[in-house]
Order: structure tokens, then sequence, then C-alpha cells
């Protein structure tokens, strides 16, 4: 086994320790601090034979590197570890590692050869144009982008994690309620938007969220029950009974006036086209003509 570790300095568990992991001879090491200095170090760990990649920083750097990985290494994918060490860190409570995991642990169960591992498949967001492609696991838009600048505030006010994944879904829930139907978060964002290979619809959407995560914070299952792949909920503006689609929307659960009030879950690739932005794991990003697709499955030491 060959490792290599990417430390993110930005991330805001790495900001009070910087300490290097004592590690198995010829591990590699890079603390980017710029999105050309990621590419530049990803590239020379693909030249030097890593097999192994550990992750070190949130959901965000997790998306940056993801996003890089193929120009470094093709279509040879490394395996992946990912040590939690951001404000958020939504992918490694999916897959079970534990808030306090280093990359030390990381690089011990890397090189057991009983290791655990889980696969899952990323979100891929490309421009129908051509010109750029991401790779994460949530997508959003509409509410979700306005959810995601009250994280950030959460983030500010020093809540992290699961505690600043409640505060801001208490206060989403009630801007969501107030004010009124033809402004604000209830007005939604006018698209185009095709679902799971359906006819494409204009229309104004409320909340558009797709991940290929199984398990959110909070117990939360807005896609339904937890299965594996790309899934998608959308919901129409402004939405409608809302006090009552959130029990199901937590729960998982499909009762049958669900759908009839705007509120579509859908499996599989979807295309979107709108004015405004969209978030992939955290950063929002100018919109436009998008297809949302099932990318690559991963394969994570965990």
């Amino acid at each position: 086994m060959r490792a290599g570790v990417i430390r993110n300095p930005k991330s805001h568990r790495n900001r009070r320790d910087m300490a290097w992991a004592a590690a198995p001879e010829g591990t590699l090491f890079a603390k980017p601090r710029t999105k050309d200095a990621l590419t530049e170090a990803l590239a020379g760990f693909a030249g030097e034979g890593v097999d192994t990649l550990v992750i070190d920083g949130g959901d965000g750097t997790v998306r940056d590197v993801l996003t890089r990985l193929p120009a470094a290494f093709g279509e040879r994918r490394p395996r992946l570890a990912v040590v939690p060490s951001g404000k958020t860190n939504v992918l490694a409570e999916d897959l079970g590692v534990p808030a306090g995991w280093t990359v030390e642990a990381a690089l011990q169960r890397a090189l057991d050869p009983g290791r655990p591992r889980v696969s899952r498949p990323c979100v891929e967001v490309e421009r129908r144009d051509g010109t750029e492609r991401r790779r994460g696991f949530i997508f959003g838009t509409g509410a979700y982008v306005r959810a995601t600048r009250l994280a950030q505030s959460a983030h500010r006010m020093g809540a992290f994690g699961t505690a600043s994944v409640a505060l801001t879904l208490a206060a989403s829930v009630a801007q969501s309620m107030a004010g009124r139907s033809d402004r604000g978060w209830r007005a939604g964002e006018p698209m185009r938007l095709a679902l799971g290979g359906g006819p494409a619809t204009d229309g104004s959407r409320f909340l558009v969220i797709a991940s290929t995560l199984e398990t959110l914070p909070l117990g939360l299952k807005p896609f339904g029950p937890v299965r594996p792949g790309l899934k998608t909920l959308a919901i129409d503006a402004p939405p409608r009974r809302l006090v009552a689609a959130l029990p199901p929307l937590w729960t998982g659960a499909r009762p049958a006036w669900l759908e009839g009030a705007g509120y579509v879950r859908r499996d599989g690739d979807l295309e979107v086209a709108f004015e405004g932005e969209y978030v992939l794991d955290g950063e929002a990003y100018p919109a436009g003509a998008l297809t949302v697709r099932q990318g690559p499955v991963l394969e994570f030491v965990t």
C-alpha cells in the first residue's frame, strides 16, 4: 500500500492541530491552501503510485478532492478514507466514521487486510455545455441554498456538526412558514425540471435536493426509505400542507397524499435549468442548465 494524506489547513479542527501523523514509511503528505495547489498535490500522489488517499477535512474538502481526482488518477481510483475535521462532516457520518477519528487511525485501518469497507456512488453535477463538472454527495437548490447560508451563520455563532444542522433546520422551517407566497423562501425558484428520466416540466420549486448518501443527520429521510443510489426530493412552490408534510419528510413515510400536494420523490438522474445558484456539499455555484447524475462508485476505508 502507498498512502497519501490531503489535509485542509483551513478546516475547523485542523486550525488548532497541524501536527503531522505518525505514518507508515513512504506515506505522502500535502496541505494545499488553494485549489491549484490541491490539483498539483493529487497529480504528484498519482505519479508516486498512491492507492489509498486519506482526506483530512470536511465535506467541502472531500468535494474538491473528488472533483479533481479524475484529472490526476484517471480511471485508477484510489481507496479513500475521510477524517472528519470540517464544520460539517455529513459524509463521514453516513460512512459511520467516529467524530474523533484521526489520520493515524485511518492509516492503520487502511493497512489492515480485514479492514471494513463501504461503497458509495458520488453525485456528479455537469453543465450541459460541458464547461464544468463537479463531484460531491448532496446537491440542492431553492430553500437549500438559503438554508446553507443559515448554516454558515450558525457556524459563526460556534455551532458545528449536528448542532448546526438542528439550528439550521429549525430556522429554515420557521422561514418557510412565514411570509407571503409570492416572495422570499415560499416563492421558490422558477425552473425546468426532469426527474428520473421523466418529462421536463416548468414551474416554481420551493426545494430540490438530491443525494447518494443513505444516512443523514438527525435521522432525516427526505427521500423515503433508506436505499442506495441517487435519490431526489422536489417540492413545488409555495409549499402546501407543510406542517403535515414535515413528519413523513423526517421519517421517510409515504402517505398517499404527499405527491399530490407537490412533494415528489424519484430515483435516478435529473435535468434542471434555472437562474440563481445551486449548492454542492456546502458551497454555492452559479446555476444554469445542469445534469445531475449518479457518479462512479467509490470505496471508503471505515
